[in-house]
């Protein structure tokens, strides 16, 4: 096995943190369109915030006040939209962080949104199924003003699933009188939801990353991959490299990562997982450190999980040749700088990871007409968008020589600046 030298071991996020990261992203990009101070300003600014009070009665009879929050980013272009995320780690200016990458990746993928995110401190490991249904309703309730098919429209992320936004969407529902079906998005099938959506990231993630490896001139059937994360989007990825035809050679989760060079056998892993709760202690493979994962000799590097484990620490030691990113703001900006002299090309997560907004919109979509695609029509019309997202970037980055994450933040801050300017300053 060959893992080349050990990296430092991956930290959530750089000094500057997520929202240092997404700003200096947007500074770059107004810099290159020529942007004001005033007009860059506008939008870096988020256009509503909301911070809430969750009080919790657990099980056991006691009483425990949770933290949530709420971020509209922008509504230039539409109502807002963006995922709920429960974790211990969330804090405000990773919302606000997170909110402004939803703003340019519905931009980049010309979804008529504007960029959301909301967020609950707490372990959802740690709470049990009826206490989690109690802290969804309640902070739904809080943020009710907020949202609405026109006007918000939450979405799963981490810690979050199909059962939320299902209870989001019941709570939403009483208090209007009616079931509104398109206040959120990733609801179970049988509530509206829409077919294809559970997988949308991953597929998402996986056009982009054989369209790198061809435009590389890597055939993608003897290609390898490393992904990093196998929850919503890592494990799908996995398995949609897998049948592309690619060798996926490790993967790795919170409490650890297995490799083996001849590929995994990812039906065996997944059913694994399923009864273990993680890739650790799987005898098909051999057990590798979490960071040693990411300085693997592979063509594919995908980091699928939180943001800001390739930082300048590690950025050295990766040695894939193409970096998809399947989390929001995994590589921090000192990394990007040191991956792109090396020659390595990264996908920015704003397109690689823009799946589930696009389905989302879809899910929205029927839910408004009250009439539901197939599966296979879904996944053609995510396939269209994605690899026209794929061109209009690469041409972008070649016309003014430049990354791709620098051609995509352009592309979308153009698209919002445009309609920003075009509604005009009220009053």
């Amino acid at each position: 096995m060959s893992t080349g030298s050990a990296v430092a071991e991956p930290t959530r996020t750089s000094v500057a943190g997520p929202l240092g990261e997404a700003r200096a992203q947007l500074a770059e990009a107004a810099a290159i369109l020529g942007y004001d101070a005033a007009e860059t300003a506008v939008l870096a600014a988020p256009r509503r915030e909301v911070t809430v009070s969750i009080p919790l009665r657990r099980d056991d009879g006691t009483t425990e006040v949770l933290t949530g929050h709420r971020v509209q980013h922008n509504l230039s272009r539409g109502p807002a939209k963006g995922g709920l995320r429960y974790s211990p780690d969330v804090d405000l200016d990773e919302v606000r962080a997170l909110a402004m990458w939803m703003t340019w990746k519905c931009a980049l993928l010309d979804v008529p949104y504007g960029g959301a995110k909301g967020g609950v401190v707490i372990d959802p490991r740690q709470y049990s199924t009826a206490e989690l249904e109690r802290v969804t309703r309640r902070y739904t309730s809080e943020i009710m003003p907020m949202i609405g098919p026109t006007r918000d429209i939450p979405a799963p992320d981490i810690g979050t699933d199909e059962q939320t936004m299902a209870w989001m969407m019941d709570t939403y529902s009483v208090a209007s009188g009616h079931t509104v079906l398109g206040v959120v998005t990733g609801k179970p099938i049988s509530l509206g939801g829409s077919l294809g959506r559970a997988s949308a990231t991953s597929r998402g993630v996986v056009y982009t990353a054989l369209a790198a490896l061809r435009h590389l001139a890597i055939d993608p059937a003897s290609a390898t991959a490393a992904v990093q994360g196998f929850g919503k989007v890592g494990r799908g990825t996995a398995r949609f490299l897998d049948e592309a035809g690619v060798r996926v050679t490790a993967v790795s989760d919170q409490y650890g990562a297995v490799w083996c060079g001849d590929g995994l056998d990812l039906p065996a892993l997944e059913d694994h997982v399923d009864r273990t709760g993680s890739v650790t202690g799987w005898s098909g493979a051999e057990p590798v450190e979490n960071d040693v994962l990411l300085a693997l000799d592979v063509d594919l590097l995908v980091p699928a999980a939180v943001e800001g484990v390739i930082h300048r620490g590690n950025a050295a030691a990766v040695r894939a040749r193409v970096v998809v990113e399947g989390a929001n703001g995994p590589t921090t900006t000192e990394a990007d700088r040191l991956l792109e002299e090396r020659g390595v090309l990264v996908v920015p997560d704003i397109l690689a990871n823009a799946g589930g907004v696009v389905v989302s919109y879809f899910e929205w979509v029927q839910a408004n007409q009250a009439y539901w695609w197939s599966e296979a029509e879904v996944e053609a019309r995510l396939a269209d968008r994605m690899a026209g997202a794929w061109q209009d970037v690469l041409a972008a980055s070649r016309q003014h020589d430049c990354s791709l994450r620098t051609a995509a933040t352009c592309l979308a801050v153009r698209r919002v600046a445009e309609a920003h300017r075009q509604r005009g300053l009220y009053p």
